[in-house]
């Protein structure tokens, strides 16, 4: 099949997907948009919201529509590195046999990523990096496509251990989840307490998602919309030539990765709108997922209560 007509098919089956995953999760449609954007452009996702918006049942519910396998993780203190990627045992015969762990699935969902130490957190880092993972000196391939949306609870700080920076940058998009609308909250409450069990059809194979990541890399992007895309994350940068708004309010600006993302998003937003080539809005449409984890805010900005969806609209 051509690329053009992958990409025909893309748009119609993105469709059916959403209508899909709308029978069970109400609402939230920018978030689904966001988490769809990360796997079919081949990245994971951070998930920042309170307790109780649906984040485990919105994920299980994507892999299930998408035909691909989910794992769940619960992050607790205690949590060792082989309770992730899996340990060796020895078995009947007296060798060593390798019992795989949760990492291996092609979407993981890491609740709680933030409660559990950098130790395992970095036990992550490989598995999201090379969809790989060493243990006891043997190399493990993942089955791909492999994603991580991992969440975070924004309200609770007591014994969490914040993800460093090199970590938070690993993640495509950071996606913020808030309260649904009363209207949207009088739906959930409907369809969660009444007896009809929801069934989710999968419409694609993790085949068919490894063909829609390598036509979205095959997609090409003009010169003017790199350029856009390299000088917004350049403007975040506080250095000499920075504007005034990052100079004040910003101590760290995004990297090299964001550019990539931003590129690599934006490619793949425009697919699933249905054009053959991302323009300047393609970029913008997805710069805030990418860049709200990247950049930090001083103590100025803090006080002043400037977000960081603030800063990035008037970087356009």
């Amino acid at each position: 099949m051509s690329d053009v007509a992958l990409v025909e098919k893309l748009v119609e089956k993105h469709l059916h997907l959403k209508k899909e995953i709308a029978k069970v999760i109400v609402g939230q449609d920018q978030v689904i948009d966001q988490i769809l954007l990360s796997i079919f452009s081949g990245g994971h996702s951070l998930l920042i919201g309170v307790p109780g918006l649906a984040k485990t049942l919105m994920v299980n519910t994507i892999a299930q529509a998408l035909g691909l396998n989910f794992k769940r993780i619960q992050f607790t203190p205690d949590l060792m590195p082989s309770d992730i990627l899996g340990a060796e045992i020895l078995d009947e015969n007296r060798k060593f046999k390798f019992i795989k762990g949760p990492v291996f699935t092609n979407i993981l969902l890491a609740d709680e990523i933030n409660r559990t130490p950098p130790k395992t957190q970095a036990a992550l880092l490989e598995a999201m990096q090379e969809r790989a993972v060493t243990v006891a000196g043997h190399h493990y391939k993942l089955d791909l496509p492999y994603f991580v949306l991992a969440t975070q609870n924004p309200i609770e700080q007591e014994g969490t251990y914040p993800l460093p920076e090199a970590q938070l940058d690993r993640f495509m998009f950071a996606i913020n989840l808030d309260y649904p609308s009363f209207q949207e909250e009088v739906d959930v409450v409907k369809t969660t307490t009444n007896d009809e069990p929801k069934q989710v059809q999968p419409l694609f194979n993790a085949e068919e998602i490894s063909d829609i990541q390598h036509v979205i890399r095959r997609i090409p992007v003009p010169d003017n919309v790199i350029e856009y895309a390299v000088k917004l994350v350049a403007k975040t940068r506080p250095n000499d030539n920075a504007p005034d708004l990052v100079k004040n309010y910003l101590d760290w600006g995004a990297g090299p990765r964001a550019s990539q993302n931003l590129v690599l998003a934006a490619k793949t937003h425009a697919a699933v709108n249905g054009k053959f080539s991302p323009d300047i809005e393609d970029v913008q449409a997805v710069a805030f997922g990418i860049l709200r984890h990247r950049i930090i805010k001083n103590y100025k900005a803090e006080a002043e209560g400037i977000t960081e969806v603030e800063i990035i609209k008037k970087l356009f």
